[in-house]
């Protein structure tokens, strides 16, 4: 299903993946690569203000008068460029600022009948009954000079949440509605050239939200400042395909060149590929080309070469296309684009093939959420939460239910994680299509995306009227890209409606009736697009609903969900479902399940917590998605004082061929270990050690081991890396211990972070019942751990600590190096 490829050409590939090289052969000769005369800038610095959704004066005029809109360059005081922001915040974007706002409970409950958006989002004090926590402005000053009058400058905005004008030297330059699609906006009829000063106004306004989970508040991903010549390629302006048999690879460039002059323009056009290990090959030296004035063409070029570096989730080898305008003799505008080689299918008998190789979707679906900053995730924390999966053994990634951020999709395709892009509203007006193009010409360039989903459970999803919208959109797609299928992701009425106009098919939850949907549709590949959805509370194994605690067997789940053991093994059996997307790999703010009433302000369906901790599960799932590495797990803690002498519940999870249980240097029992399930102890409390050993060949292979803590001693300070550019952050992690260095499963002593050369920006603990402040230096331990997310400072060392009352303390020095070039 990709490129129109058979399934001999898919099957093939695999034969050439055997023999790749270690570097590309040259398609013509070397070239060196000119300076870029495009300038481009992030800005991250801003200063913010809450304005006011219901208050003129609060909210700095806007809609004095009629005044924003009446005027052009007259909007509200606010968006001035002479405006004295001083007094205002100053912040880093990606910034969320919901996730510093207090908790707060609905002033007028909701009735029955009706969910409450509060709880869905987390509690947090912003919506309609909070008008002024629900409005922010953003400025920024962006530095233009008299030479650079005649270019074009535009804004790229990766995500704003929500609805924002964006205001330039007082003008509304451009608006955009949707809290998720990336969008631009041409900025420089307005801008002064002579010297006075240029700003940059954003308002924010988050009253309403798109999503039944917590979605967060301003601008909370990347913004790009782009300065180039009147002949240029615009923004996604260039579109890389590629096709991949066992006799080559062929790969199709497609550059948009946009002349807004009001002359006709010519130039040359040079393309020159980039390959994994730095070679520079020329494919077209200087093509010439001529667009009239005002328009945009798309030139297309096409290359062939017979042994490609593909990319896959071992070696995810990363290829770049660099398309140069060159005019009078030098390069008047560069642009690149970044693609991998490879083949991808969906295959109704396989499942799915990468490289003509059927590989397992173990995947697992995630919101933009995260301890401490909310949505405002930086960069090395999106690669830190990759990494948390990855090493559990997942290899997909469904972004749900919104597309996400580039910095994740770039994370991705250097670090071999494949990717389900999903579009947030499933409409087919002229706003949705809008933002579903803007999604797909930003991420069709990325070889870690695999499937375009339409949706998630929609009320018109078996529905005639709902194939008709999804058709549509499914056109849409084919249109920008017809290298990869679309899918919708269904909880019911699967042969008819939207299951009927999509590729390939998912399952949200009912995985129980894939056999008998696929011996109905044969021809169509199918894949849980949503499973299991286990709840459970990290480090706790006693159910107590006073306090909104779930215990951590695979066990608990809602009414329409099943256990890990139960999905998992259907899928695994069968080779015709591609694989399956846990939900979720993260806990995540809102929609708190299974307890929805204050102070629950997460759900508990992660296999990781909210901060990355893993729960059980993680273990259960990384026996089984990683069987070549021998694992038993043991459950619970071992620290149950008064409870001597009465059965414990322990559990193991593993992926080895036996398991003994050893307590205190005594053998409880061997047993053989079924494959993909677990064992189960009932083990007369005594303090001590409680050992699981696994077997294979009768050759001990793995172990587990709990021990009863002592009290409370110490605080162990980790960092997940001990190298960050300037501006980056560090991922610090601390757990409690007692004397002799064991963790106490159940320490909650106050824990205060510190930094020199830095500083903490949001902390958190996992626990999902919590409602102490992300954006803080302190926060007390859950179950024994706790998180804090460090900024670092200027190039030079970094000094994190943690320390708490009574306690020793421990601390870890790490290096910022100076920032490059972060495009």
């Amino acid at each position: 299903m990709e490129d129109g490829f058979t399934r001999r050409e898919m099957i093939g590939a695999s034969a050439l993946a055997m023999s790749l090289a270690s570097t590309s052969p040259a398609i013509a000769r070397t070239t060196v690569l000119s300076p870029n005369p495009r300038r481009r800038q992030r800005l991250e610095q801003w200063r913010f203000h809450f304005g006011h959704a219901a208050d003129i004066d609060k909210d700095f005029g806007f809609g004095r008068d009629q005044r924003t809109f009446a005027k052009a360059g007259n909007a509200t005081e606010g968006a001035m460029p002479k405006f004295d922001d001083s007094g205002w915040a100053e912040v880093i974007v990606p910034h969320d600022w919901a996730v510093a706002l207090p908790f707060a409970q609905p002033k007028t409950p909701p009735p029955k009948d009706r969910s409450d958006s509060m709880a869905a989002h987390g509690f947090k004090a912003i919506g309609r009954e909070f008008p002024e926590n629900s409005v922010g402005w953003y400025r920024t000053p962006i530095a233009v000079t008299a030479a650079e009058k005649g270019r074009r400058f535009w804004l790229e905005f990766d995500g704003v949440f929500r609805d924002c004008i964006v205001f330039v030297n007082g003008y509304a330059a451009g608006r955009n509605e949707s809290g998720y699609a990336p969008f631009s906006v041409l900025i420089d009829d307005f801008l002064d050239y002579e010297g006075g000063p240029n700003v940059i106004a954003v308002r924010v306004d988050a009253t309403l939200g798109e999503g039944w989970f917590y979605e967060g508040a301003g601008i909370y991903r990347h913004v790009e400042l782009v300065s180039a010549d009147p002949m240029h390629i615009p923004h996604w302006g260039i579109v890389v395909t590629s096709k991949v048999t066992a006799k080559g690879a062929e790969i199709r460039v497609g550059i948009d060149v946009a002349n807004t002059t009001d002359a006709p323009a010519e130039a040359g056009l040079r393309l020159t590929l980039i390959g994994p290990r730095g070679s520079f090959t020329t494919i077209e030296d200087a093509l010439p080309i001529s667009i009239p004035a005002g328009e945009r063409q798309t030139i297309e070029r096409r290359t062939r070469f017979p042994i490609p570096m593909l990319w896959s989730l071992e070696t995810p080898d990363l290829y770049t296309v660099r398309a140069e305008l060159i005019g009078d003799r030098q390069v008047i505008d560069s642009a690149e684009a970044r693609f991998g080689l490879r083949t991808a299918t969906f295959d109704p008998e396989c499942g799915f093939l990468l490289n003509g190789k059927p590989v397992k979707l173990l995947g697992t679906c995630n919101h933009q959420d995260h301890a401490g900053v909310g949505t405002g995730i930086p960069d090395t924390l999106h690669r830190w939460r990759i990494k948390q999966l990855q090493q559990m053994g997942s290899n997909a990634w469904r972004s749900a239910h919104n597309p996400p951020a580039t910095a994740l999709l770039d994370a991705c395709d250097e670090t071999g994680m494949l990717m389900i892009v999903e579009q947030r509203y499933n409409s087919s007006d002229p706003e949705s299509l809008s933002q579903l193009e803007r999604i797909i010409r930003r991420d069709r360039n990325h070889p870690s995306v695999i499937l375009w989903s339409l949706g998630n459970e929609e009320p018109h999803q078996a529905t005639e009227r709902g194939a008709r919208i999804n058709a549509e959109l499914a056109r849409h797609v084919k249109k920008l890209d017809p290298t990869r299928p679309t899918t919708f992701a269904m909880d019911q009425g699967w042969d008819t409606g939207i299951g009927r106009v999509v590729d390939v098919l998912g399952f949200n939850y009912r995985t129980n009736q894939i056999e008998a949907y696929h011996g109905r549709r044969p021809e169509q590949p199918v894949y849980g697009s949503e499973t299991g959805s286990t709840v459970s509370t990290r480090g706790e194994y006693e159910t107590d609903p006073a306090r909104h605690i779930v215990r951590a067997y695979d066990t608990e789940h809602p009414w329409w969900a099943t256990t890990a053991e139960e999905w998992w093994t259907i899928v695994a059996e069968r080779p015709y479902i591609a694989g399956g997307f846990v939900w979720t790999g993260f806990d995540y703010r809102g929609e708190p399940t299974p307890y929805a009433e204050f102070p629950s302000i997460s759900s508990q369906f992660g296999i990781l917590d909210t901060c990355g901790f893993p729960k059980d599960n993680y273990y259960y799932y990384r026996a089984c998605w990683r069987p070549d590495q021998p694992l038993v797990h043991l459950l619970p803690h071992w620290n149950w004082a008064g409870r001597e002498g009465r059965p414990i519940e322990v559990w193991t999870l593993g992926n080895t061929e036996e398991v003994e249980l050893v307590l205190n240097g005594r053998s409880l029992e061997r047993q053989a270990m079924p494959r993909n399930r677990h064992l189960e102890w009932r083990v007369p409390y005594a303090p001590g050690r409680l050992e699981a050993i696994g077997y294979n060949g009768g050759r001990r292979v793995a172990q587990d081991v709990r021990q009863t803590s002592g009290p409370a001693h110490a605080v162990r300070l980790t960092l997940a890396q001990r190298l960050a550019t300037s501006g980056d952050v560090l991922i610090a992690n601390a757990q409690v211990v007692d004397r002799r260095g064991r963790p106490v499963p159940t320490a909650s002593n106050l824990l205060k972070f510190a930094v020199q050369g830095g500083q903490v920006i949001g902390v958190g603990n996992g626990n999902p019942n919590s409602i102490e402040a992300d954006v803080a230096s302190e926060r007390h331990a859950f179950n024994g751990l706790a998180q804090a997310i460090v900024r670092v400072g200027a190039a030079g060392l970094v000094d994190v600590s943690v320390a708490s009352e009574g306690l020793g303390g421990s601390s870890i020095r790490a290096v910022a190096a100076a920032s490059g070039d972060r495009r």
